[in-house]
């Protein structure tokens, strides 16, 4: 009997367990999302919102801002996210080597823009990269080029800084990734490759990679949707200039809800579409994964 009691207890225990976590994440999560879709099925400025059905999704392809954010956020996508993780498996695959000295060192050095502070490491790029900067004192010494190039003021440049920007934060972080994921590999495999008479390119390309398949997938997801909701760099390096060059949806939703005049709904129906970009993408890169579960 006692036994039992103990056993209900336990149970009774577990589930409560489960239920705080779960009701905070539906209260902070869930019923925001909820309300946020709500509100994209109203019109109006400010809090004189009336259904409007959808409305704001209709809006969307004819709003040329919007257009012109989406293009800029998957021209980051597109160049950023690949770039990033192929350097993130590479550094990993280097320090992960038993032969390196200063190991513990250099991934720290790799790591270390993961957590450094956004508005100064901002500074930084924007006096690297300024007219009389160090960039371009460097470019003219070497007569790469003959007078400095206004690269927050070009379209095609401010680009290239942000994706500058983006790599150089975010690739440590995921290195550590494919680090633990590399450090987890079973040295005897790679021991049998070697008496088989593997190269070392072979045995990366035979063993590592597919042994990798995992974290590529996780690194290649995530770094997607958190592309898919750049805002920092972008508002902090160019303001989203030159004109709108460098703007992305989340400052335009930024833009919608406090800098224009105050449309939250169509505010909220922009933030869905991103929300569609994220399972449209993450569910073609778990096709092309071979992740069927």
């Amino acid at each position: 009997m006692k036994n039992k009691l103990f056993y209900k207890k336990g149970v009774i225990t577990g589930w409560l367990f489960i239920a705080i976590p779960t009701l905070l994440i539906f209260f902070f999560s869930f019923y925001p999302m909820i309300q946020a879709f709500l509100l994209s099925l109203q019109s109006g400025s400010g809090n004189g919102l009336t259904f409007s059905g959808l409305a704001n999704y209709r809006r969307l392809f004819s709003d040329q801002t919007f257009l012109t954010a989406t293009k800029n956020t998957l021209i980051f996508l597109g160049f950023q996210v690949p770039v990033m993780v192929l350097l993130a498996m590479f550094f990993s695959v280097q320090l992960n080597q038993k032969t390196l000295k200063l190991k513990g060192l250099f991934r720290t050095i790799i790591f270390l823009p993961a957590v450094t502070s956004l508005v100064a490491y901002s500074m930084v790029f924007k006096s690297l990269f300024a007219t009389n900067g160090v960039v371009n004192a460097l470019l003219v010494r070497l007569s790469i080029v003959s007078e400095p190039i206004a690269f927050f003021s070009s379209p095609f440049w401010a680009k290239v800084i942000i994706i500058l920007a983006i790599t150089w934060r975010w690739t440590g972080y995921n290195m550590i990734f494919f680090l633990s994921a590399l450090q987890n590999i079973d040295p005897a495999i790679y021991e049998a490759a070697r008496i088989d008479g593997a190269s070392p390119t072979k045995q990366f390309f035979k063993i590592t990679v597919p042994m990798l398949k995992p974290v590529i997938l996780f690194s290649a997801v995530t770094s997607t949707i958190g592309t898919l909701q750049l805002f920092d760099e972008p508002m902090n390096l160019t303001q989203g200039g030159p004109g709108n060059a460098t703007s992305t949806i989340s400052q335009y939703i930024y833009n919608l809800s406090f800098r224009y005049t105050p449309d939250f709904g169509y505010a909220s129906a922009v933030s869905y579409a991103i929300v569609v970009m994220v399972i449209f993408f993450s569910m073609i890169q778990f096709k092309i994964g071979g992740e069927d579960k």
